[in-house]
């Protein structure tokens, strides 16, 4: 077994619609980033890479590269855990945070858990996905910005070895 990490962070700004997890949030502001900014699809493509030891997601998909100016981060994601399928693991279960003062997720986080389970073939009972404010305090807390965390276990796949 392999754990990975993964954290990503995107600044607000005026004009919705917001898109976490794939899903789409209405809300007055959305994420500002070189590809879709999804920033817990980033995360979640950051904690694979990490537990198949193989970089980060700069490394993989550089915002100096044109190519992936509005990229969809579904995209990535699939593309990054079809290396990790090829390098021999299988996806145990993720666990996911998203730290944003608002919009409030409670309502979409059944809907993001799905997406997420399409995007990568899995059951969405592999799938956690919990919702923090930032407690006024800080960016986050301010509603500048969004974060997220997500943790991956990762399964050496018995039928590759």
């Amino acid at each position: 077994m392999r754990v990975g990490i993964g954290h990503d962070t995107h600044r607000l700004a005026s004009g919705g619609p917001l898109r976490l997890g794939g899903v789409v949030v209405p809300h007055d502001f959305h994420l500002v980033g070189h590809s879709d900014a999804d920033v817990l699809l980033h995360a979640i493509t950051d904690a694979l890479l990490g537990a198949s030891a193989m970089g980060d997601i700069g490394e993989h998909f550089p915002d100096t590269d044109p190519a992936h100016q509005g990229r969809d981060s579904i995209e990535m994601l699939q593309q990054v855990a079809r290396q990790v399928t090829e390098a021999g693991y299988r996806i145990g279960n993720l666990d996911c945070i998203v730290f944003a003062q608002q919009p409030k997720l409670s309502e979409y986080k059944e809907a993001i858990r799905k997406s997420i389970a399409t995007a990568l073939d899995l059951s969405t009972g592999q799938i956690g996905v919990k919702a923090k404010t930032g407690e006024a305090l800080g960016p986050v807390g301010r509603g500048e910005a969004i974060q997220a965390e997500c943790v991956v276990l990762l399964q050496e796949d018995e039928q590759k070895s």
